[in-house]
């Protein structure tokens, strides 16, 4: 008995409670929900299509830029400046407030709300990424219904970015962080904890490695000159 619990193999694959709410509902309250709904399927295909788009326009082309993203990002503030290619999940689960940059190959997976504040900073390949998955198996894999059709369930947690942060390259955040105002993230890291405010965070797993005060700009005088 024992050895079947620690392998996880005594109880039954997990099923979704009855009755319930749309599972859009269900996903962005962080319950576990079926990734097959057909609503879901939609706006997920609706998004890829509208990134495709995005990413597909010249980047001489602003206006047609900027009107693809206000189809995939209505959340957004003023002065959004994505330089792409983009990859959001749902796009309409995100809010993002004004003067954001978002450099190359930045990554959304909003089954979850994604908050990002004012003046924020996203380096190369940044991912925000909210999607918790199971960790049997049992309760992970896909499977099949009576018609055939394949389904697997899956479950989110919300993101918070506050304003004023700079994320450097390849940083990768998950899902139930939430990132005070004024931080610094350093490339490479991934969060996995909260990190408070006005704090230089890095590493894998991303720990604070000091705080960030006036002293720093007496130091960039140096440049400066």
């Amino acid at each position: 008995m024992t050895e079947n619990t620690t392998s996880g193999n005594a109880l039954p694959p997990v099923e979704l409670r009855f009755p319930r709410k749309s599972e859009r509902e269900e996903m962005l309250a962080g319950k576990l929900y079926d990734v097959s709904d057909p609503e879901l399927v939609t706006l997920r295909e609706r998004a890829g299509d509208l990134c495709a788009r995005f990413n597909a326009l010249s980047r001489t082309d602003h206006a047609g830029r900027m009107a693809v993203l206000d189809e995939l990002l209505p959340g957004h503030g003023e002065d959004l400046d994505v330089m792409g290619p983009v990859f959001f999940d749902y796009g309409c689960h995100t809010t993002i407030g004004d003067r954001v940059f978002a450099n190359f190959n930045f990554t959304v997976l909003d089954c979850a709300p994604v908050t990002i504040g004012d003046d924020v900073l996203f380096g190369p390949n940044v991912s925000l990424l909210p999607p918790m998955h199971p960790l049997r198996w049992q309760d992970r894999n896909v499977r099949r219904r009576a018609d055939g059709s394949a389904y697997d369930y899956e479950y989110g947690r919300p993101i918070v970015i506050g304003s004023n942060c700079w994320f450097g390259g390849n940083v990768t955040v998950l899902g139930g962080v939430t990132i005070g105002e004024g931080c610094v993230i350093g490339a490479g890291a991934v969060v996995t904890h909260d990190i408070p405010p006005h704090t230089v965070a890095v590493g894998n797993p991303a720990h604070v490695l000091r705080g960030i005060t006036d002293a720093d700009a007496s130091a960039l005088q140096e440049y400066a000159r």
